[in-house]
């Protein structure tokens, strides 16, 4: 007995769609995000995008109808221990600082940079009240702390160099930032090189802050980045749209002056960091360039003068093209959508 034309297109057709949902892989039970915990106190803060993103819940709701979970991960270790979890497959996402990504990249990661996360984070050279430093020449032989393998230490060298100075030209000790705050209060060392904190203990009388990356125009800022896994970008392409997407959602809240207020507000209370630090430290940033995330040529070539620079110092082993790490469709597209949707107001 012939099988009907029809019967036979229609289990030829059946197999094929089968075929090619066999050949999808399934949607995970979660997606995991790795961050450095910028916290002084028991919640977890990253500040930025991140904390703007867990407030809102824009990621959990945006995966809620998919039964997909979202998994952050803070951790104190910052760059270095999320470049672990990123080479230990336990992380598919990660917002790092520039050396850390820099530093994962040259060691084989198979990462890829989604977006900009903040742009020229100011960084402060914190000294013993009365010490006679002043300048980062006058740090000549002083004992100065410094985060190795974060961002703060390309930071530091990006100072240094600016000023035609090196590390080896001064006693560097490896000390996280609340080590190397408490060192400082304890005039256990001379000087340290670090964030926004320093400026809590400037309140105190307890350092004295002679030079910042703004006074030196520029050199010694920090920038961040969204980081995703080449495995996760491969298997779930439109999964990783749909977080590049509702990112924008935080972006855009963020770049808005008008929410200058609320974020300061939530930072300090996520972070419990003093309110009047998180401003000072902000007042003079324009809140849509600080947060800007497009990959643009500016950005991409800050990211390319720390690749050069960690090749330099022998942070890295050999430099790389910043042009084959970054991986700009998902962001352009959150932005034509981002830009359709207020067209549409």
């Amino acid at each position: 007995m012939k099988t009907p034309l029809r019967h036979l297109i229609t289990a030829l057709g059946l197999a094929f769609s089968l075929g090619a949902h066999a050949a999808e892989p399934a949607k995970p039970d979660s997606i995991r995000i790795a961050v450095p915990d910028l916290s002084a106190g028991s919640k977890p803060s990253a500040g930025g995008v991140v904390d703007v993103l867990r407030d809102q819940q824009l990621l959990e709701k945006e995966f809620a109808k998919d039964g997909i979970r979202i998994d952050w991960h803070f951790f104190k270790g910052a760059g270095p221990v999320v470049n672990e979890a990123l080479a230990n497959g336990q992380a598919d996402f990660a917002y790092l600082g520039d050396l850390a990504a820099i530093v994962g990249k040259a060691n084989g990661l198979d990462t890829r940079v989604l977006s900009a996360g903040v742009r020229g984070v100011k960084s402060y050279l914190g000294v013993v009240p009365g010490s006679g430093i002043k300048t980062l020449h006058d740090l000549k032989g002083k004992r100065v702390a410094v985060f190795r393998g974060t961002a703060n230490q390309l930071s530091f060298a990006s100072a240094l160099a600016s000023q035609g100075l090196t590390e080896r030209e001064l006693k560097v000790i490896n000390l996280d930032f609340n080590a190397a705050n408490a060192a400082l209060a304890a005039k256990q060392i001379d000087a340290t090189w670090g964030l926004s904190n320093l400026l809590s203990l400037r309140e105190r009388g307890l350092v004295e802050l002679p030079v910042n990356s703004r006074d030196l125009e520029g050199a010694g800022s920090t920038q961040a980045v969204l980081l995703g896994t080449g495995d996760f970008i491969r298997k779930y392409p439109e999964l990783v749209q749909r977080l590049v997407n509702a990112q924008e959602q935080a972006s855009t809240w963020l770049r808005d002056e008008h929410n200058r207020a609320a974020y300061i507000d939530l930072v300090a209370s996520n972070a419990n960091w003093p309110r009047s630090i998180l401003s000072d430290d902000l007042a003079k940033e324009d809140l849509a360039h600080y947060f800007d995330p497009r990959l643009d040529a500016g950005f991409v070539g800050q990211l390319q003068q720390g690749v050069d620079l960690a090749a330099k110092e022998r942070l890295i082993r050999r430099g790389f093209q910043v042009a084959d790490w970054i991986e700009p469709r998902f962001l352009d597209a959150a932005l034509k959508q981002e830009q359709a949707v207020q067209a549409a107001r």
